[in-house]
């Protein structure tokens, strides 16, 4: 199971990558492991404000569907397109081509809510 440690998680299995006042999310490896073979992805909130752990979109597998809460207060700047075609890159590879949304933070605080790669690892038990 790949958890990088430059990476922040949260209890919902998102990542979030920072970059100044940018945040990149997906879900983990070990997320779309557990849902298995993703069909398509949804993500209805794009230029709108959301709190955190809000309902930002859905992620559909074979098996289920998810919900995806944002793990930060802020305005959905980004939603990877390439997704509507390839929902599968989510599996093949979460944490790069894989992204979901892109928020423009509101509130920089809550970044210190986030778990780092050794909290996440506990959780998950890996």
């Amino acid at each position: 199971m790949n958890i990088p440690a430059e990476l922040k998680y949260t209890k919902d299995h998102e990542w979030v990558k920072i970059d100044g006042d940018t945040a990149t999310v997906g879900i983990t490896d070990f997320a779309q492991g557990e849902l298995g073979d993703i069909v398509y992805v949804e993500v209805e909130t794009l230029d709108e404000t959301l709190d955190k752990d809000e309902v930002f979109g859905t992620v559909e597998a074979v098996k289920t569907v998810s919900d995806l809460f944002l793990p930060l207060t802020g305005e959905i700047i980004a939603f990877n397109e390439t997704l509507e075609d390839e929902p599968e890159k989510v599996n093949t590879d979460p944490y790069g081509d894989g992204w979901m949304i892109k928020i423009k933070i509101s509130d920089a605080s809550e970044v210190e809510g986030l778990m780092s790669d050794e909290e996440y690892k506990a959780m998950v038990g890996a």
